[in-house]
């Protein structure tokens, strides 16, 4: 039981917690029963406008600091003078928002489960964060939507939701349509402010991981007002010079800057007082922090619908902490935390231990034909013994090869897989511990790892590309490859052997939670949009022909995700940056445990076989050959410009299984583009692939990839 001294130490801190206000509507009914207008309010308060008390009475803004206590005096005064008519005795307390549910991730090892340390209750900060009500939402939305995703459970910690797009006027615009009055005229107080009255915060998505930090965007307006030039001078380090005023006063209010110092996207700290996190997220919108590839229009929209759209992305997917390729690497962190609590079995105190299916905390030098030459490990042995080089497809049909039935025609008619990457991933066995070396080893699919083997003997039809090399080239010898490209050798009836491998003892579904995130977001978002997985093939390609055009915001929202799924795997093989470099010498990304090239290199080969395994069925169920593939886009010659002219269905009318299909989930296919058969055949005349270019521009440079 507690002590006398813990008890009073509650109580205390319940007495301190911020005053809380009656019901919007109540306040309006008190101060018009005082015979007091909004303006000369404003004016008692020391308020530049009445629209303030507007907003406080209907709900869409709270006052903060010394207003919300001045405000909670007079209100109290007015309740006295003039109590409600018939107003109820008592009125029972609301019932607890319920705790929002934690994801279970699927145990990678069997073994008895250590038993969990006691559940924590929320330091005093956090219970004062709660206790405040939140302003009531007002939707913003004029659009409807096809259908609505559930609404994740409110966290009563952060009431106001993951982050708030801060305008000029103060005026702080959340999620669900919320306007909080934000009085920072300085970083300092920007940061204070939200970090002590702002309400703004996410739960962690993992029992074992960290809450969200909270993230303030702001508009050109709000960064001029706190001191922020229009644009960064520094165009190469994309950082604020470490003697400019603004970072002065962070440094001088005892809050850091991590090391990549005050840029689009910095995060200002103070170490960690017990369990209660100090950081805040910053994103400068006119230094660029939303890339238009990514972000299409985001940067351009009004703060609100800026809001909306970030809040819809921070709530399916994760509070942004950078470019959405950082948090597609951030997000597999939080879904699988490197550490978890343990009992140290001579103390019998909880300790932070390794957390299985977890990459850990410390990096791991690749192996060798895993990595590349700059790498300060292979560098230092001096490897010749070459390298993996799982890509994807990038492959052109020889022109010698188009037939004169395919050549007449009509149309050419591209494909594209949805999110190919993140489907490769699903149930994707990698490794986990550090490689071993074995010579003339006997392969088992089972093994994530490299193996360096002869598939030039392999041989298939000259119109479909090579499934082992990116440029669908013959292999000529032998070579390293990834787990699955050899075992897709083995599954077209080919014998393997090995010479040499890295491979890995220790192996689980490391991507697994990610790529269920992921898929639901994807999902969710494009029924959003009237993308459901009930349609038809007509109504799909229907459908996807102007989603785009019912909700330009959520269009927005799924960029970032099918974003966040190339980026997050392509941040796994991040390679040295900056003119300085001298190989040999270690680099930022590297130091990380997330910097995984052998990871990467599962997906994309897997993503490969894939996308060869239904090049091939088409072929045995249609005739039909591509003319060219790019990634996860291919090209066939069309009788029609759609795809229901060519591609399989069965009697009854269902697509036949093997090839590709369309629809809505990743992996399956959509409608790319469609351009005249002559198109196509004078491109690949030039060398060029049509693929990249079915849909009008360049596919690689629109997706940003």
């Amino acid at each position: 039981m507690a002590s006398e001294e813990e008890l009073f130490a509650s109580v205390d801190a319940l007495l301190q917690e911020e005053p809380q206000l009656p019901p919007p509507a109540e306040r309006a009914r008190l101060r018009e029963a005082a015979g007091i207008t909004q303006t000369r309010l404003a004016q008692a308060l020391e308020l530049k406008s009445a629209q303030s008390i507007k907003n406080w009475e209907n709900g869409r803004s709270e006052p903060t600091g010394t207003r919300l206590t001045a405000y909670q005096r007079l209100l109290k005064g007015w309740a006295a003078k003039y109590p409600a008519p018939n107003a109820p005795a008592s009125v029972p307390a609301a019932p607890a928002p319920a705790a929002a549910p934690q994801p279970e991730v699927p145990e990678t090892f069997a073994g008895p489960a250590p038993s969990e340390p006691p559940v924590e209750t929320a330091p005093p900060a956090a219970a004062a964060r709660a206790a405040r009500p939140a302003a009531r939402p007002a939707s913003t939305s004029r659009r409807p939507a096809a259908r609505k995703a559930a609404a994740p459970a409110l966290d009563p910690r952060f009431p106001h939701g993951p982050l708030a797009v801060l305008d000029g006027d103060g005026s702080a615009y959340g999620v669900g349509g919320i306007v909080l009055d934000c009085p920072a005229t300085t970083v300092v107080e920007l940061v204070e402010w939200t970090l002590r009255e702002s309400g703004l915060g996410a739960a962690k998505l993992h029992r074992n991981g960290k809450d969200a930090d909270p993230l303030i965007v702001l508009t050109a307006a709000a960064a001029a007002r706190l001191g922020l030039p229009e644009r960064l001078e520094d165009r190469r380090g994309l950082r604020l010079p470490e003697d400019h005023p603004v970072v002065t006063q962070v440094l001088k209010g005892k809050w850091q800057l991590t090391q990549r110092g005050f840029g689009p996207w910095a995060r200002i700290y103070r170490k960690a007082q017990g369990r209660e996190r100090q950081c805040v997220q910053l994103a400068i919108l006119p230094w660029d922090a939303l890339d238009s590839r990514s972000w299409p229009g985001v940067s351009e929209m009004e703060p609100a619908d800026i809001a909306r759209v970030l809040g819809t992305y921070a709530q399916r997917v994760i509070t942004p902490r950078g470019s959405t390729a950082v948090s597609g690497l951030e997000l597999m962190t939080a879904l699988r935390p490197p550490t978890r609590p343990v009992r140290d079995e001579e103390t019998g105190n909880w300790v932070s231990g390794h957390n299985p299916g977890s990459l850990g905390t410390e990096p791991m030098d690749p192996a060798p034909p895993e990595s590349q030459p700059e790498h300060p490990a292979i560098h230092r042995i001096g490897w010749k013994g070459g390298y993996l080089h799982e890509e994807a497809y990038q492959w052109v049909r020889d022109v010698d090869l188009l037939t004169g039935q395919e050549c007449a025609l009509p149309y050419a008619v591209g494909l594209d897989l949805n999110t190919a990457f993140l489907a490769a991933a699903a149930r994707l066995t990698v490794g986990l511990s550090r490689p071993d070396h074995f010579f003339a080893p006997r392969f088992n699919p089972k093994i994530p790892g490299s193996w360096l083997v002869d598939l030039s003997h392999v041989e298939l039809d000259p119109r479909l590309p090579s499934p082992f090399t990116p440029d669908g080239t013959r292999p000529t010898g032998p070579a390293w490859y990834a787990t699955h490209t050899v075992a897709y050798a083995q599954e077209l009836g080919y014998n393997v052997e090995p010479i040499e491998a890295y491979l890995r003892r220790e192996t689980g579904a490391y991507l697994d939670p990610w790529h269920d995130r992921l898929k639901t977001a994807y999902i969710d978002t494009l029924a959003d949009l009237g993308v459901t997985k009930d349609l038809s093939d007509t109504e799909f390609l229907a459908a996807m022909e102007h989603h785009k055009d019912v909700d330009p915001a959520m269009a927005a929202v799924l960029a970032a995700i099918k974003a966040t799924v190339k980026g997050g795997i392509g941040k796994l093989f991040e390679n040295p940056q900056g003119k300085g470099y001298k190989d040999g010498d270690p680099w930022p990304a590297m130091q990380r445990p997330t910097w995984r090239p052998d990871i990467r290199a599962a997906v994309i080969s897997k993503a490969r076989v894939n996308m060869h395994r239904k090049l091939l069925n088409m072929a045995k169920m249609t005739g039909l050959f591509p003319l060219a593939v790019l990634s996860d886009c291919v090209v066939y010659p069309s009788p029609g410009s759609s795809p229901l002219d060519f591609l399989p269905y069965a009697a009854s009318g269902k697509p036949q299984p093997g090839g590709f299909r369309l629809g809505s989930t990743p992996g399956l296919a959509k409608l790319e583009g469609v351009q005249p058969m002559p198109w196509a055949v004078d491109l690949m005349e030039k060398g060029l692939n049509p693929a990249r270019h079915i849909k009008g521009g360049d596919a690689v440079m629109d997706e940003g990839e």
